[in-house]
């Protein structure tokens, strides 16, 4: 998530600005031509680029701004993703993509939420934000096509893997219902040998069900394997300095959790400084501080889900796999005593390990003490 990026345009220049509120069926467009001036609505059918078209027209001439005049636009992020933003730049619209849980709402009472409310509020916000006002909203950063495609083998796999865990604690479940257990290992049929309580062969029901779910498993697994050989390609056909084969080359790294922290972000979004990487990556912590009252509220859980995931992942694997480090060095000396502090002091690594491994994926920075793969 980035931060709202300043614009030195004037509010004065003949600029139509317009915000969509997007929905399955309609689209519906609050238009307005800077301070003080009341926006108007136009609905139009969701995808029709006529309507939108026409719509524009209509709101130069009713707001007497020149027909060739530059178009701002906004709308927020949701279930179309970003096809909407490519479609706009391509018509000439500058547009930007809204986080919606960065905008303000009142919380003093019930309050009215309409579509149309919700774009006139939003279209006034952006006329805010081209005057230069900062702190308005956050802005989403818009991966390229080529990047949101890639993360789609990334987040298949992480969804093909927890279905892999679901149909093992399922059929977990089923056999112990029965005083069985399930195999460590599960050759061929061998739900044909399980016995229950009573030393006695599974009920036919319960084995073709084992059957059915057997083969979902042997499915999900294949697939997975399939999405891994895929992974190692793409590292095989990675530049020796683009970021997912340096990240590769740091031992306690393997490809899927590189590919993970690529497709996630941390290199397409350009941050800049470890601040806006913190942010992307929540577990910030919390302070709360009014008057007299001071108290530490933990850590936030605003961030990437997936990022979060693999990340504490990665820290526990970090002090395993290069315990020379100066980040494991510093884990032990303030946390290794005690199960509590080395839980919590695995979420501080996180962060730090975060920001190490976006120096060396972008600027070839190796983590101070950290081991490399032998080539």
């Amino acid at each position: 998530m980035a931060a709202t990026v300043r614009s030195a345009s004037s509010v004065s220049e003949s600029v139509l600005f317009v915000s969509l509120e997007l929905a399955q069926r309609q689209w519906k467009l609050a238009l307005s031509s800077g301070f003080g001036v009341a926006a108007i609505i136009r609905s139009v059918r969701a995808g029709d680029w006529g309507g939108v078209a026409v719509a524009l027209a209509a709101a130069r001439r009713h707001f007497q701004l020149p027909a060739s005049g530059p178009v701002v636009s906004c709308y927020e992020a949701g279930r179309d993703g970003f096809w909407i933003h490519r479609a706009l730049v391509a018509r000439g619209i500058a547009n930007r993509v809204v986080d919606s849980s960065s905008i303000d709402v009142k919380r003093r009472a019930r309050r009215m939420k309409t579509d149309r409310i919700d774009a006139v509020k939003l279209v006034q916000m952006l006329v805010r934000v081209w005057a230069g006002e900062a702190g308005v909203w956050s802005e989403v950063h818009v991966p390229t096509l080529a990047t949101e495609a890639a993360r789609h083998v990334s987040r298949e796999r992480t969804t093909l893997t927890q279905e892999r865990t679901r149909l093992v604690n399922q059929q977990r479940s089923w056999l112990a219902t029965l005083g069985a257990t399930l195999p460590k290992v599960r050759r061929a049929g061998w739900w044909t040998r399980v016995r229950d309580w009573a030393g006695a062969p599974l009920p036919e029901e319960v084995q073709q069900r084992l059957a059915r779910a057997d083969a979902r498993w042997q499915l999900v697994a294949a697939q997975i394997t399939a999405l891994d050989a895929t992974q190692r390609a793409a590292v095989q056909r990675a530049a020796p300095a683009s970021g997912l084969r340096r990240l590769v080359q740091l031992k306690g790294i393997a490809t899927t959790s590189a590919t993970t922290l690529l497709a996630e972000g941390l290199v397409w979004r350009a941050f800049t400084n470890r601040r806006q990487l913190g942010g992307l990556l929540g577990f910030a912590p919390l302070k709360y501080e009014s008057g007299e009252t001071s108290r530490d509220q933990g850590v936030s859980r605003a961030g990437n889900d997936r990022l979060q995931a693999t990340m504490v992942q990665l820290a526990w694997g970090w002090v395993h796999w290069q315990p020379t480090s100066a980040l494991t060095r510093w884990y032990l000396a303030r946390f290794g005593l005690g199960k509590r502090a080395r839980k919590v002091g695995t979420v501080a690594l996180a962060r730090k390990l975060l920001v190490a491994l976006w120096r060396w994926a972008t600027g070839g920075i190796v983590p101070a003490g950290a081991v490399l793969k032998a080539a």
